[in-house]
């Protein structure tokens, strides 16, 4: 069946059939909001039936929750709608830097009106054409470097009205254990529910996956098939395509792009979360329903997955059946970084009981989880440390930077260290990690010392002169998340629809 939103006011949404009226029970719990960046829609006023009219995207949000095979005709006219456009501007950032064609937002602000109307009208009878994106690299903490993607400022523009509408429907069919580039979800939740889910389930086992160069390799065939499942409008279909064929632009040489998704676009996480959500996500709920024999628990940041297993030939054989399903849609599991490793609230004491040293570990979301025990009590527990080299190569970027920012005033120094450490243990400041956020607070400190005394053969900066100044920029190193227990136990973990089956109990968000 179709829908085509132009016509809604006539239209009738066929009833839900009563075996998924617990999904609909467990959606209506979720509560969950926009992606980040959507301007939120309000309701039209009240009629004069002193009713709610609903906006047209909400309208959209509505079928597309009560009937999860309907697919919509018509919505390329939400996108070039100018009003959806111009907040779409005002979302991106004002000093990004800008693409192939050298425009700027302020550059282009200054006939906005003007402009948003030419490009909408090139949207409406399907003049616009999507230019290539600037390939630049920045460096990763093992020192290799990633490549990005800069869109020039209309495409940015056209792609974020883009993944406002497309949220609409696509947030009603994504699952709870899925957290990546999502409304109202964070890399903070994903971490909270996978340490609740392994302290409280029975969880013997980790497999932390890594897919090789994922948003290089996503198959644009296959990701067109997966978007025409929802999306019958063919001018939205042709509208992906031109970003994905737009091809990349680097040191003046244009490259046609088959496979992937640059990094950098507005639309790019949206579409990974498509193409994973029917290569992964409904695979994996499907097959721990069906062929896993313990508990299996699953948290999936964008590419980052970890999986535990209460039972180890659960895990090997998904591992091989992983591989498999991965193999018939172009993606390939790292075979370096992808690893089983025993761990969980018991994973240390069975190891000891066979003459085994300590659980391994391992890194997801920027942080190192190990196996340890709490200070009083001694009941076991997840410690999360900031992982080390990220930690040492931040600290390099901090005096690279530095050693720019020298002979700049000590104020303005000092409001760039606030908002860099500031951001770091806004993000790091979490349980059992404070010695972490600490070092690296007293590291940027030493930094700073060390560059104001290199300003002058004369300089005679000590530490207990600057101890004022570090006091007064540097937020103090204190921990500013609650424990996990405290946060995803009222929000994230919930009862599956299917829990009644022994196999699927708890997952870190729950399906919807």
């Amino acid at each position: 069946m179709t829908y085509d939103s132009r016509k809604s006011d006539s239209f009738v949404v066929p009833m839900k059939s009563p075996n998924e009226a617990t999904h609909l029970a467990e959606e209506a719990r979720e509560g969950r909001g926009l992606t980040k960046g959507n301007s939120r829609q309000q309701n039209a006023p009240r009629t004069p039936s002193r009713t709610s009219a609903p906006s047209a995207l909400e309208r959209v949000r509505q079928v597309a929750r009560r009937d999860r095979k309907m697919r919509f005709t018509a919505l390329l006219h939400h996108v070039y709608d100018v009003g959806r456009l111009e907040a779409a501007f005002y979302a991106l950032k004002r000093d990004a830097a800008p693409g192939v064609d050298g425009e700027t937002w302020r550059y282009y602000e200054q006939a906005l009106e003007v402009n948003l109307r030419d490009l909408s009208e090139r949207l409406q009878r399907g003049a616009y054409r999507a230019k290539p994106v600037r390939r630049v690299y920045i460096p990763k903490a093992d020192g290799r470097q990633r490549p990005l993607g800069v869109p020039v400022l209309e495409d940015k523009i056209v792609q974020r009205a883009t993944v406002e509408v497309l949220n609409t429907i696509y947030e009603t069919d994504f699952l709870g254990f899925s957290y990546g580039f999502r409304p109202g979800r964070n890399q903070h939740q994903a971490l909270d529910a996978l340490y609740v889910a392994v302290l409280t389930q029975k969880v013997s086992w980790v497999l932390d996956v890594d897919i090789r160069a994922f948003f290089d390799t996503i198959d644009h065939g296959w990701l067109c098939k997966f978007l025409e499942h929802r999306i019958a409008d063919r001018r939205i279909v042709r509208l992906i395509q031109k970003w994905l064929n737009a091809g990349v632009l680097e040191e003046g040489v244009h490259t046609r792009v088959e496979e992937g998704t640059p990094q950098g676009g507005s639309v790019s996480p949206l579409l990974a979360n498509i193409y994973l959500h029917y290569v992964f996500d409904l695979w994996v709920h499907a097959w721990r329903q069906k062929q896993a024999r313990g508990n299996v628990i699953v948290v999936r940041f964008a590419d980052d997955i970890v999986l535990g297993f209460e039972a180890k030939s659960d895990a090997e054989r998904f591992r091989a059946d992983l591989a498999e399903r991965f193999a018939k849609f172009r993606l390939e599991l790292h075979p370096e970084k992808t690893h089983l490793l025993e761990f969980g609230a018991y994973a240390a004491e069975r190891r000891q009981r066979r003459g085994l040293g300590k659980p391994e570990t391992f890194n997801f979301l920027g942080f190192t989880h190990i196996c340890g025990k709490k200070r009083g009590s001694g009941h076991a527990t997840v410690l999360r440390h900031t992982i080390r080299p990220r930690l040492q190569a931040k600290l390099r970027e901090v005096k690279a930077e530095l050693r720019q920012r020298m002979h700049h005033p000590l104020c303005e120094q000092g409001a760039w260290l606030r908002r860099v450490v500031g951001g770091h243990i806004r993000y790091y400041g979490v349980p059992s990690n404070g010695a972490a956020i600490y070092t690296f607070r007293f590291q940027v400190a030493r930094l700073w010392v060390r560059t104001l005394r290199h300003r002058s053969q004369r300089d005679c900066t000590s530490w207990a002169r600057m101890r004022r100044h570090i006091d007064r920029w540097l937020p103090p190193a204190q921990i500013c998340h609650p424990y996990p227990f405290h946060r995803a136990g009222r929000h994230h973990l919930r009862r599956e629809p299917d829990a009644g089956d022994p196999h699927v109990r708890f997952c870190g968000g729950g399906a919807q």
